[in-house]
């Protein structure tokens, strides 16, 4: 739990405007908030250079048919490797065998991260909303397709 919050934290103050989230909300959270997070039964994904952490990614149950996919984040010394890809690749690994289609949010004018998604297999629907409540930036919806 301690290697997730530090990776999540410092994913927040890197790219604030990338997430729904805020630094300032997830830093008040304590042991038992970020155990229970990972205790759920959706897949958590750190990926290591060693010991050093380099992406993350997560997902949860939208409803019964799909895992939405949250906290995606690369460090910036690590972008261009194609970690992204091998954090969809396990969190497809662990919602296709449960049947779940796939569905993320991308911040509209991240163009590094919306490349990403589609070279992955992810399809942009048009559907925008805020980021966060009272946000003016906005999110798109974009759902993975299948062959």
């Amino acid at each position: 739990w301690q290697l997730w919050r530090d990776l999540r934290l410092r994913s927040l103050a890197e790219s604030p405007g990338a997430f729904g989230a805020t630094l300032a909300d997830e830093q008040t959270f304590g042991e038992d908030r970020w155990r229970s997070w990972l205790s759920a039964d959706a897949p958590h994904v750190v990926v290591l250079d060693g010991t050093e952490p380099a992406a993350m990614g997560a997902g949860y149950r939208e409803d019964a048919d799909r895992l939405h996919i949250i906290a995606m984040w690369t460090a910036p010394t690590y972008r261009g490797r194609r970690l992204a890809a091998l954090v969809l690749d396990t969190l497809v690994g662990w919602a296709t065998p449960r049947g779940l289609g796939l569905v993320l949010d991308v911040a509209v004018g991240n163009d590094a991260a919306r490349s990403a998604y589609a070279a992955y297999g992810f399809a942009a629907t048009g559907a925008t909303r805020p980021i966060r409540e009272g946000a003016p930036d906005l999110v798109e919806t974009m759902i993975l397709r299948r062959g």
